[in-house]
């Protein structure tokens, strides 16, 4: 029984250790356009001086959506619009994921530390909180392309 427990534990132990090494040698899998999760906004995820960045390329208008940031706590940003908008900031690839930076909500006028994974099934796990983590909320951005 402990042999098979053993090659059990060494195949799920190698299982994981190859994703997490696939995902750390490719930092720039995140690169490309990605929907939000509603669908409502299309965000280019871009690499710039060795950091990465996210800005809006698309964003769905209508008559109760706005195409200017008119969330924005400051008077001055109210006009400007969302697309083009970068809301992705200073994001650094380590061990597997992508941290360090900010993600502003043109929903709510608000920014949040962020930290962002690439799913096994090819989606963005996006984790927006204030403080630690655990306080937050997540969202799922999928492939645009």
């Amino acid at each position: 029984m402990k042999p098979i427990l053993f090659v059990i534990s060494f195949f799920i132990l190698g299982c994981f250790l190859s994703a997490n090494l696939s995902a750390q040698a490719n930092p720039d899998a995140i690169l490309g356009i990605w929907f939000n999760e509603e669908k409502d906004a299309k965000i280019k995820v871009y690499k710039e001086n060795g950091k990465f960045y996210g800005k809006i390329v698309w964003h769905k208008t209508g008559d109760d959506i706005s195409p200017y940031d008119e969330n924005n706590p400051d008077p001055e940003l109210k006009k400007r619009k969302k697309v083009g908008l970068v809301i992705l900031t200073d994001f650094e690839f380590d061990d597997g994921q992508w941290e360090d930076g900010d993600i502003y909500d043109p929903k709510s006028g608000k920014t949040y530390s962020c930290v962002i994974k690439l799913q096994k099934d090819g989606r963005l796990h996006v984790r927006g909180y204030i403080g630690i983590s655990l306080l937050g909320r997540t969202t799922h951005w999928t492939k645009a392309e």
